[in-house]
């Protein structure tokens, strides 16, 4: 034992530092305190003095920067430079274009839960809210998805009318350029209600308020160009939509195919200097409708017109509809979600170097624009649609699955029906979280590049699961189309949202860790900008200063990460209450892991691993839940901390949590180099896996949640339109249920006393005559039944038409007239 004293000791230290993250000369000093202690407490002499030199071997060249810089720094820069993957100008400059905000201390391994929990509470002005509540509210009641949908294929004119007239296609532009100048979190907020009714009324509003004309006007058009455009936006005179996909270029934008050429022109009968546009673009949202469009494009001077370059790059310009030669062609047919989408073409059509978005100063700088301007589409329009829809459906099949019954028993008592319900709940309260804290971000003026990925994608997945459980729950209810059908549109639409502003996919296994890792890290990216500098010394010290603190930073993670791993997470400091410590102690724990994970793997794979698509996207994963679930625990704090709440966010984060320990499982089980894998498993996971999916006594209490009338209930609804009116059969649904919670009792009485009877009525009127008659029920009891009756029908009732009605209808005459094109 005196021989492993000293040994001991110095482990104890070692560890003790790296988890505190004590600075070197501290650990030293520590270290060598303990030494002196066991030599007088008479361990081995000769074990103390190795323990000591080790110490002074590993201390002294690190702490003396005349040895370390030329000895051990600039040899480790030399093999960095070599290891460092290769950056094109368009992945530079995604890097660079995005804020961080709490997401990078996902990545410390040691989040400051200050940081995020300090932020303020998102909410609206009251300017805003009266929007919300106002023109909002009586654009939904104004809403007919059926007719939408079904027979016009579009918008019914007074619906474009009073879009404009209220400056919904104006939300988030400055009022003094006539906009309603609202807030992001407005924006989200009213995408989310709009899409609780329609996901293409949700898409019509959206588009022009996220990527499009107006957006890069805000950020880099002209002063002319803003008062020329922006009035005109706001109040829809001007139809925007923005061209960037095109049959070569979808995921890869930076490949686009389509050229300007800069020559004189002529242009409102003044020759003047400009580009010829050659494009071919499909896929845009709003082209059959817009008046103004954004058009991407690489430029090029051949003659020199401009200056020396002549392969000038990516470039914005935007093109009047009219503009001669410019076609739009005709429309798309999205998944019986008609909202407006088509192709755009043109051949050498000619604009002015003034209708360059910003002029010519930003010639070549769109990749960059667009990167800056992508995260709000992103963050906002399609996260915000995923959650409207999933909210909705939340609060409706729970309603509907109270109402239902089967074998004399509501179907959502039935266990298979309550595991779908929770984990639609579940996905309804994570969505809703994730939407609104990334809105909220972009609100308070950040450009969350990572943030706006991990939305796009974790949301509108959870829609589709969320819609996909919808359905199973509803079953011939939900398939047979009709005014009455609340789901099935949005189980059609759910792929739209999965393909667009980047297919899931790729933003998987590409975007998510692959720019979290660079830009999120606290070391990288101080280590790649140092590394490329100029001077010498300068690269030397700045290079020197962040290897050093990667290296610490990686056994510190690397420490905590086996510690928490060994103890559960059930020591440590951590905010929240007694409900919600241990949550923040169990992301401290797959913080750790992930910053191990990520510098293992860009350590180990360098440039390789961005081919490593499998790994990326697990390891994106764990970002991804990990900010998923730091949105929840904000978000119960915001409410208050609400009592009610606590299942529904314990199912949501149990589940989230449940996801990052998968994800860590096939990340270290498939780790490219094997022996690495099964060291990394006895870091992360010493005593194995422990994450569970959340239990089924968890959800049944989410399960009955949605069932019951409630405080809990009503806030995962807030921000939808549960209105009951004609066109909104969901919002009627919703209505229903306190009156059939509070009719149950009288209906048990009711059907126990006729099945102990021996009446031979059998139609449901008779019977209620008979059991007035014979005093097992009150003349006003027999009314809450017979409104039991008729609430029921509504809610389970499907439409049926006529065969000729359905061959009139505006899809099957499109049909006949596409048909034969295809044909040919």
């Amino acid at each position: 034992m005196s021989i492993a004293l000293p040994f001991l000791a110095f482990l104890v230290a070692s560890a003790f530092a790296a988890y505190h993250r004590l600075r070197l000369a501290v650990w030293a000093a520590m270290t060598a305190t303990l030494l002196v202690a066991c030599w007088l407490l008479g361990a081995n002499h000769v074990a103390t003095i190795t323990a000591g030199v080790l110490v002074a071997l590993i201390a002294l060249p690190l702490l003396i920067p005349q040895l370390r810089k030329p000895f051990i720094t600039t040899p480790l820069l030399g093999f960095y430079t070599k290891l460092l993957p290769p950056l094109s100008d368009t992945e530079r400059t995604a890097l660079e274009s995005g804020t961080v905000g709490f997401e990078g201390q996902l990545f410390s391994g040691k989040p400051d839960w200050n940081q995020l929990l300090t932020l303020p509470k998102p909410q609206l002005t009251a300017e805003e809210q009266a929007f919300l509540d106002g023109p909002c509210e009586e654009l939904c009641r104004m809403t007919d998805d059926w007719d939408i949908c079904h027979v016009r294929a579009d918008l019914p004119p007074e619906l474009w009318d009073y879009i404009k007239r209220n400056g919904f296609f104006g939300l988030n532009i400055p009022k003094e350029y006539g906009g309603l100048g609202f807030s992001a979190l407005m924006n989200h907020k009213v995408i989310q209600k709009l899409a609780s009714i329609s996901s293409v009324v949700s898409s019509t509003v959206g588009v022009p308020n996220s990527l499009g004309p107006a957006e890069l006007l805000m950020h880099y058009g002209t002063e002319e160009q803003k008062q020329q455009y922006l009035p005109r936006l706001a109040d829809g005179r001007e139809v925007p939509c923005f061209a960037l996909t095109g049959p070569f270029a979808g995921s890869d934008a930076t490949s686009i195919p389509d050229y300007g050429i800069v020559c004189m022109g002529e242009w409102n009968g003044i020759n003047v200097l400009g580009i010829k546009l050659t494009l071919n673009k499909r896929y845009i949202t709003l082209a059959p409708v817009a008046t103004l469009i954004g058009v991407a494009f690489r430029m090029y001077d051949p003659d020199g017109l401009l200056g020396d370059k002549r392969d000038i790059g990516i470039s914005l310009a935007l093109v009047p509809a009219d503009t001669q030669g410019l076609e739009i062609g005709r429309r798309h047919f999205p998944l019986n979600s008609p909202f407006q989408n088509g192709p755009i073409t043109g051949k050498d059509v000619f604009v002015p170097l003034s209708q360059l978005i910003g002029g010519e100063d930003y010639a070549g700088q769109g990749w960059r624009m667009l990167m800056e301007c992508l995260s709000i589409g992103r963050s906002i329009t399609l996260p915000s649609t995923a959650s409207g829809g999933s909210k909705m459906g939340a609060v409706t099949v729970g309603s509907y699955a109270r109402i239902r019954k089967q074998f004399g028993l509501s179907i959502g008592r039935f266990e298979g029906v309550e595991e779908a319900l929770a984990r639609i709940a579940g996905n309804a309260y994570a969505t809703s979280a994730l939407s609104e804290a990334t809105a909220a971000a972009v609100a308070r003026g950040e450009n969350p590049a990572v943030p706006s990925t991990i939305a796009k994608y974790h949301c509108t997945e959870m829609g589709r699961k969320a819609a996909m459980d919808c359905m199973d729950i509803l079953g011939g209810k939900g398939i047979i189309l009709g005014p009455r059908n609340f789901a099935g549109r949005s189980w059609q639409a759910a792929p739209i949202a999965i393909t667009v502003e980047g297919a899931n996919i790729m933003t998987r296994s590409l975007m998510i860790f692959g720019q979290g890792a660079i830009l999120c890290h606290p070391w990288v990216m101080k280590e790649m900008k140092s590394a490329q500098l100029a001077d010498p010394v300068e690269r030397i010290d700045q290079f020197d200063a962040a290897l050093f603190g990667h290296i610490g930073f990686a056994i510190s993670n690397a420490v905590r990460s086996w510690w928490f791993g060994l103890t559960g997470t059930n020591i440590g400091s951590a905010p929240g209450d007694d409900d919600t410590r241990r949550y923040f102690r169990k992301l401290n724990r797959y913080s750790a892991a992930l910053a191990v994970m990520a510098d293992t793997s860009m350590l180990l794979l360098g440039g390789k691993l961005k081919f490593k698509e499998s790994l990326s996207g697990r390891l994106g994963d764990v970002l991804s839940q990990l900010y998923i679930a730091s949105s929840m625990l904000k978000r119960h704090q915001d409410a208050g901390n609400p009592v009610g709440d606590q299942p529904l966010l314990a199912y949501a984060f149990h589940d989230a949590v449940n996801k990052i320990e998968t994800a860590l499982s096939g990340a270290l089980r498939n780790f490219p180099i094997r022996p690495v894998g099964w060291l990394l498993w006895l870091v992360i996971f010493p005593l194995g896996r422990r994450a569970q999916a959340p239990s089924d006594r968890l959800g049944h209490k989410v399960a009955s949640l949605l069932m019951t009338p409630c405080d809990a209930r009503e806030r995962l609804a807030e921000g939808v339109f549960t209105t009951p009116c004609a066109n909104n059969p969901g919002g009627r649904i919703v209505s229903y249920l306190p009156k059939v919670v509070m009719a149950e009792p009288v209906e048990r009485k009711f059907l126990k006393a006729l099945k102990n009877s021996d009446i031979e009525a059998l139609e449901f009127d008779a019977q209620l005559d008979e059991g007035v008659r014979e005093g097992w029920i009150t003349a006003d009891e027999r009314k809450q039944l017979e409104e039991l009756r008729a609430i029921t029908l509504d809610a389970i009732m499907v439409d049926d038409f006529d065969p000729e009605e359905l061959r009139s209808a505006g899809y099957a005459s499109l049909h006949g007239r596409i048909a034969p094109r295809a044909a040919a």
